[in-house]
């Protein structure tokens, strides 16, 4: 059986799990919860969305006191994504940063059920978790 996971990381991280290319699980961690999740799992692969591969945009008419909170979020996603690639270069898992606009769209929960079948509940941490590694599933 090959898993996949997905992950698409922040302060409530969204984990959507594979097995041989089915989603058959999504939740929602913390983010010190990501390690233990890779080890229960031994995944084939980890797809995360990877904030670094993607620079910020300040819309025009930003205050200065947004733009910092902006940057400063920013900075906690971009250390979070260095996390889990040195979680996988230490557990020998491969892995793929996907930057935000790649991952595609976010996506409603009814879009989601019909490009994936999910019929469950979601949120949309556990969505773009989910579609950041739904292409790199090797279906035929």
């Amino acid at each position: 059986m090959t898993t996949t996971i997905g992950i698409d990381p922040g302060k409530a991280t969204g984990i959507a799990i594979y097995r041989d290319a089915a989603l058959c699980e999504l939740r929602t961690v913390a983010p010190a919860e990501i390690e233990a999740l890779i080890v229960e799992h031994a995944p084939a692969l980890v797809v995360f969305e990877d904030s670094r591969m993607q620079s910020p945009v300040f819309s025009r008419g930003t205050s200065p006191r947004a733009m910092l909170k902006i940057a400063r979020n920013v900075g906690e996603i971009d250390q979070l994504c260095r996390q889990i690639e040195d979680i996988c270069k230490r557990l020998v898992v491969p892995r793929i940063g996907v930057s935000p606009l790649r991952k595609g769209s976010k996506l409603t929960a009814a879009r989601f059920a019909k490009v994936t079948g999910w019929q469950g509940r979601s949120n949309q941490h556990e969505r773009d978790a989910a579609m950041c590694a739904f292409r790199y599933l090797g279906r035929p």
